[in-house]
């Protein structure tokens, strides 16, 4: 399963110039929503693949678990939850990443009756993501249908955003619409930069790079 990038990342990791706003009132919880990102980034882009990076990841998803223990109620904590065990499930590979991938879609979903808005609808990028990357039936719950539903709702809510524009176009890449996928990588790179993330810009700077390369490849 391709998992690795996600989440979410990928993730979904919003513009977070806007996540201090969101999370306005409460700077402790603030401070460990940015560690754990931080901490993300860390693993998914400086660690490298294989046992070291699932063994990161699983210590980091206990740390976001404890967190969303603590905030059984702020969606930006299960959005986090969610994005790690994404990834943590590409680390991983094997069955057990399916099961893993389950609980992520659990978290993400938690989080959308919550606050659909949290951290500009990242939880919409994050789920469709999982839509898919995860294989359908009968091996899993991939469905590109709702895919493509989650993820022109994560554009909608927040259209300038680096990682909705991105994993909407490796999406259309996966579906083979390499013109529209160019579109949107053009718009992720032009996405202003989050404070506090840049190791997570960089990471993902080079993976719109490397998609805008193959998508040109296929447009010739």
């Amino acid at each position: 399963m391709k998992h690795s990038r996600i989440l979410l990342a990928a993730s979904a990791l919003l513009a977070l110039g806007n996540t201090h706003a969101a999370t306005a009132g409460d700077p402790a919880f603030d401070a460990q929503l940015l560690s754990i990102q931080q901490a993300w980034a860390k693993v998914n882009y400086e660690t490298p693949a294989g046992d070291a990076r699932a063994q990161a990841f699983e210590a980091l998803e206990k740390r976001a678990e404890q967190f969303t223990q603590q905030h059984p109620t702020r969606a930006e904590a299960l959005i986090w939850e969610g994005i790690i065990e994404s990834s943590y499930a590409g680390a991983k590979g094997g069955l057990g990443a399916l099961g893993m991938a389950k609980e992520a879609r659990g978290n993400l979903e938690k989080a959308l009756e919550i606050d659909p808005g949290a951290l500009d609808g990242s939880a919409y990028t994050s789920l469709g993501t999982l839509y898919y990357r995860v294989p359908g039936f009968p091996v899993g719950f991939g469905d590109h249908d709702k895919a493509a539903k989650l993820l022109k709702k994560a554009l909608e809510m927040n259209p300038n955003g680096i990682d909705p524009n991105y994993f909407y176009a490796d999406f259309l890449f996966e579906q083979k619409q390499y013109a529209d996928a160019l579109k949107y990588l053009e718009r992720a790179a032009k996405a202003p930069p989050r404070p506090g993330r840049e190791a997570a810009d960089k990471g993902r700077h080079a993976e719109i790079d490397a998609l805008t390369a193959k998508v040109k490849a296929k447009l010739g």
